[in-house]
């Protein structure tokens, strides 16, 4: 009699844009081509003015149209949506290492209820290269969205999802409340992410102002006056 196997729980790749046309095609096939079991891809966009809909729409993917702005928004209207077992949230401009469907899959099925790779820049700056460094251990202080996050659907439903008041840090403020419903895993993976805000506002710069609104969130500061801060120094 032949051993039973168990189906492959399916994966929800859950990525919000605005106006990102021109990288996303590309990065959906990479997706594509990297996933070895059941996947679907979800773009959780909210006010593109360029073809980001259509784009995504034509490269398979299912497009949820957010009528309201904003990461931790897009994020929950995506998850609403989906239909894994599994959730992976990522940025359209982050690209997951080879094999991360396969990681995910493993990592879940010896019990974690959450988790995330390791971070890399696509730039060599010492400061960019030491930020990255930090996201290898688990202190929830160096967790950033940039990372991507995989989370058990039930882990995330009973954490309440991302907090839809969130307009900055959504990340480290949903991974304090997903380990409370099961452990949380940084895999030794890597994902690469773009470093072009860093380019635009200059490297020690933005990552002083990132700096700064970290600790002025851990000390309490109301997320519209982070908000307004960071418009005000973030080009």
């Amino acid at each position: 009699m032949p051993p039973v196997t168990t189906p492959l729980p399916l994966l929800s790749i859950i990525i919000p844009t605005r106006n990102e046309a021109a990288a996303l095609p590309t990065l959906l096939g990479y997706l594509r081509a990297q996933t070895d079991g059941p996947v679907e891809i979800l773009v959780a966009d909210a006010g593109s003015t360029d073809d980001t809909r259509a784009r995504a729409a034509a490269a398979g993917a299912r497009v949820v149209v957010c009528p309201r702005a904003g990461r931790a928004r897009q994020l929950n209207a995506g998850a609403r949506a989906a239909a894994g077992q599994i959730f992976y949230f990522l940025h359209a401009d982050t690209w997951p290492p080879a094999g991360f469907g396969a990681a995910i899959r493993a990592a879940v099925a010896a019990g974690a209820g959450s988790g995330c790779f390791r971070l890399r820049f696509d730039d060599s700056h010492w400061l960019l290269r030491l930020s990255a460094w930090f996201t290898r251990w688990p202190h929830t202080g160096f967790r950033y969205g940039d990372q991507s996050l995989f989370v058990q659907r039930r882990v995330f439903e009973q954490a309440g999802g991302y907090c839809p008041e969130m307009q900055l840090l959504e990340d480290q403020e949903i991974v304090g409340r997903l380990r409370q419903y099961g452990p949380f895993r940084v895999l030794p993976g890597v994902v690469t992410t773009s470093a072009r805000k860093y380019r635009r506002n200059g490297v020690v710069r933005l990552q002083s102002v990132f700096g700064l609104l970290t600790v002025l969130y851990w000390l309490g500061l109301p997320q519209p006056a982070l908000a307004r801060l960071y418009r005000r120094l973030v080009r």
